[in-house]
């Protein structure tokens, strides 16, 4: 009895697409959107630099009440007598005043600090792009794999079921002499055998069911066939190399981390330079004393603070500045290095997996030709019962490896599409909208007030 299960085909007119699952998993996955909050966050500083530019405004207000008790003397000068006379009063002193406070130079500052976090945001935004790609490669990962293990588990079910009319067909010929004992034994030892890898397959079909649920957000249906995503990615690996060491965005997330530092060197410098600041009081005072029941005062003023010597702090956060700074360019050689090996090591694994399914396809048909002989062979008494359970089981295995086979190599397509920084949905052409990061930026960067978070949408 031959059969065969490709994974290429097993799906229903209405089943469930690799494509929808990767768009599912894009807006349902808690990982992608809690990134998505981060982003929003990391947004919030670029205003909070501009605020250096942007005046300081204060309100006071004071009540309160003052009893004053004065003992004064004075001398006559005709007598000389000297009298004694005590005041007592009691005031209520209140006022409200305004204060504003306008920095107008601080060694830069507030520039770099703006441009620092602007970095910080472009670096956010990659760091998305990286947690998207993964959720994406996970939820492609996740398909084949249940995808797989569902094949898989047909095709031992099905094995299952030859090997138990193979052992029916050794006890009728057992029954009228043609084997042994031995051959019976052989036979149920192998459909044993058969239904526990069965059981550890249903296993498998559950745990990838499990994993699917998890990654893409939704119970799995019917799956149709994947394909690979193959002509999305560089034609040949010289390119595949040089785009994803540019384009990566482990790569980019670590280039921007490198201006992040360099601007904090330029922050932490500005401490050294004199601050200037325009200070602009207005107060309006009542019953401060009772020979003064109201005052108004209004005042401005510039000052400057020249640092001389703060116990050497200043010296030592740029020092450190700078070594954060050497820090971040030799991460940044390291993300080089390695989305390199990446881009090679995926790009190896796709050429095997293609070269897998061409060696695995010629086994299945081999596989297939000999189980066919050896059952003919052994009718004549040519073979034993353990030669035909023996082609069995090797048939099996051939037909679980051009699967899993099958599965390899389209997974592989997508760890390559990852590797070179274009796992994406407008790449994938994914029908779901895609998340841009730049409106929650504009919504939030020229804010000067208000306390509402806008979705980003």
């Amino acid at each position: 009895m031959a059969f065969g299960v490709d994974i290429a085909y097993i799906g229903l007119a209405h089943a469930d697409s690799l494509a929808g699952a990767l768009a599912q998993a894009y807006q349902n996955n808690p990982q992608i959107n809690a990134q998505r909050a981060l982003v929003r966050s990391t947004d919030e500083n670029v205003p909070q630099a501009l605020s250096g530019y942007r005046p300081k405004l204060s309100l006071s207000a004071n009540a309160g009440a003052q009893y004053t008790d004065s003992l004064s003397r004075s001398t006559s000068s005709t007598t000389g007598q000297t009298t004694y006379t005590d005041t007592q009063s009691t005031v209520y002193p209140r006022g409200v005043g305004m204060t504003a406070t306008q920095t107008l130079y601080n060694g830069q500052q507030t520039a770099n600090r703006t441009r620092q976090a602007e970095s910080q945001v472009f670096a956010a935004r990659e760091t998305l792009r990286v947690i998207e790609q993964t959720v994406l490669l996970d939820a492609a990962t996740a398909y084949m794999n249940l995808l797989r293990d569902t094949a898989t588990l047909e095709l031992q079910r099905r094995n299952v079921e030859v090997l138990q009319e193979q052992l029916r067909q050794t006890r009728d010929r057992f029954n009228v002499g043609e084997v042994t004992r031995t051959d019976v034994a052989q036979s149920e030892s192998r459909l044993a055998a058969g239904r526990s890898t069965y059981l550890t397959a249903q296993s498998n079909v559950t745990t990838s069911r499990a994993v699917y649920r998890r990654v893409i957000g939704v119970e799995p249906g019917t799956l149709a066939a994947g394909t690979p995503v193959d002509r999305l990615s560089p034609s040949n690996l010289a390119s595949a190399v040089a785009q994803g060491q540019a384009e990566s965005p482990s790569v980019t997330a670590a280039m921007y981390g490198v201006d992040v530092a360099t601007l904090q060197v330029k922050v932490s410098e500005g401490a050294l330079y004199p601050t200037v600041t325009l200070n602009g009081n207005l107060s309006q005072n009542y019953d401060t004393s009772i020979s003064s029941p109201q005052t108004f005062s209004a005042s401005v003023t510039t000052q400057l603070v020249v640092p001389i010597y703060q116990g050497g702090t200043e010296y030592a956060t740029v020092r450190q500045s700078k070594e954060t700074l050497g820090q971040r360019r030799l991460e940044l050689d390291t993300n080089r290095d390695q989305a390199r090996a990446t881009v090679v090591q995926q790009w190896g694994l796709v050429e095997a997996a293609k070269a897998q399914i061409l060696a695995t396809q010629a086994q299945v048909n081999a596989a297939e030709i000999a189980l066919n002989g050896v059952r003919e062979e052994a009718r004549v008494g040519q073979r034993t019962t353990l030669d035909v359970l023996n082609a069995q089981q090797e048939l099996v295995n051939a037909r679980v490896a051009l699967v899993t086979a099958q599965r390899d190599r389209v997974v592989a397509s997508y760890a390559l599409l990852s590797a070179v920084g274009r796992l994406a949905v407008p790449t994938l052409g994914l029908k779901v909208p895609a998340y841009d990061p730049r409106v929650h930026y504009h919504q939030v960067r020229d804010s000067w007030f208000g306390l509402r978070t806008p979705d980003g949408r």
